[in-house]
């Protein structure tokens, strides 16, 4: 029995990416398979960064194919991700040199929004993706910190700026260009503005994912900027409390009435476990991000511990993701950083640029 493309095909329909829940031909995972006699090469394509998942999905592949093909010899694979750009809002194009742009935002302050956002980013970074993220929050920039960045960014032609860089993710807030103890005194117009230009006249290199950081609230501010910057979808932070979870749907039926998708919900300080006893207390209340997501019918992302770990790693510079890169809060984080980009990965593909413009003259 000779080895054919459609047997190799069939092998792998048995194989399944556990992330997806789907086999890798109806994930459309495997492209270009070539047979020549008993050597068989196929390539296997991410659509979501998942660099600590590949070799494992690679010898899957190859021991099903191994096992299931008779004649089979040697089998080549190569696996590679490869990150699409993805529709925005109705009436926006996707930004030049940024495929997706995600808000991560809560209805109110004091839930860990910009932690979880920093975590996010770093954890995307680590599953090999390129990386930005946009401190929105004008009055209480904080990613310049978490980051661990200091100094002022470049310019070499007076109109766009230079992102930084922390921790391989590019970096653009209002807390690189003043003084740290300088208040903004300014009104919502002028904020809004200030946050356009950061984000259109940054000079952004070739990004998979530029994550922002929103302000906290629903106000006008908000809501100008989920109308004004074309976002793939938003990420709500919440803690359990009830009072949280109030301003959370705010935030969340502010992005559905601009038409931008909600990816999922992480809920934030779910759970305290004592660092002297181990005794565990939701201390905020317990499941009320879960029932929310059930409510709403929206991706429960995870949830995150109470824990002074992720405190003291955000304040030194050092966000947890890379501070403790193989420690139990990292999985969490980086966890739910592929069930965000998967959740891309599954919506619509921009098509703007495959349609030609039609031009209409007279002759």
């Amino acid at each position: 029995m000779s080895v054919t493309i459609d047997t190799v095909r069939d092998a792998l329909r048995g194989v399944i990416d556990p992330n997806l829940n789907k086999d890798f031909i109806s994930a459309k995972l495997i492209k270009n398979i070539q047979v020549d006699g008993g050597d068989v090469s196929f390539e296997l394509e991410l659509s979501y960064p998942g660099k600590s998942q590949l070799d494992g999905l690679r010898k899957a592949a190859i021991a099903a194919v191994r096992a299931q093909v008779p004649g089979v010899e040697n089998v080549s694979v190569n696996a590679t991700i490869k990150i699409q750009t993805h529709a925005v809002q109705r009436g926006l194009k996707p930004m030049p040199n940024v495929k997706n742009i995600i808000a991560v935002a809560s209805g109110k302050g004091g839930v860990g929004k910009s932690t979880t956002a920093v975590n996010l980013a770093l954890a995307l970074v680590a599953e090999g993706a390129r990386v930005g993220m946009l401190d929105a929050d004008i009055y209480g920039p904080s990613q310049p910190t978490m980051l661990g960045i200091t100094g002022r960014p470049q310019s070499d032609d007076g109109q766009v700026i230079d992102p930084m860089e922390g921790h391989g993710v590019q970096a653009m807030s209002i807390g690189f260009l003043i003084d740290e103890d300088t208040p903004m005194v300014w009104r919502g117009p002028m904020v809004t503005s200030a946050l356009e230009q950061l984000l259109k006249q940054t000079n952004w290199k070739d990004l998979d994912y530029l994550i922002v950081d929103m302000p906290p609230g629903t106000g006008d501010i908000q809501l100008t900027l989920s109308q004004k910057v074309p976002v793939t979808g938003a990420v709500i932070v919440t803690t359990p409390q009830d009072i949280a979870l109030l301003d959370a749907r705010k935030g969340l039926k502010m992005f559905e009435k601009v038409g931008v998708p909600i990816l999922g919900l992480v809920e934030n300080m779910a759970i305290h476990v004592c660092t002297n006893c181990g005794h565990q207390e939701h201390i905020f209340g317990d499941g009320g991000g879960q029932k929310m997501a059930k409510d709403y019918n929206i991706n429960y992302l995870g949830g995150l511990p109470l824990d002074m770990r992720i405190r003291v790693q955000a304040d030194s510079g050092k966000p947890t993701v890379v501070a403790d890169p193989d420690g139990d809060l990292a999985k969490t984080y980086k966890e739910i950083a592929r069930k965000v980009a998967i959740r891309i990965a599954e919506q619509s593909k921009d098509m703007s640029l495959k349609f030609p413009s039609i031009v209409v003259q007279n002759t």
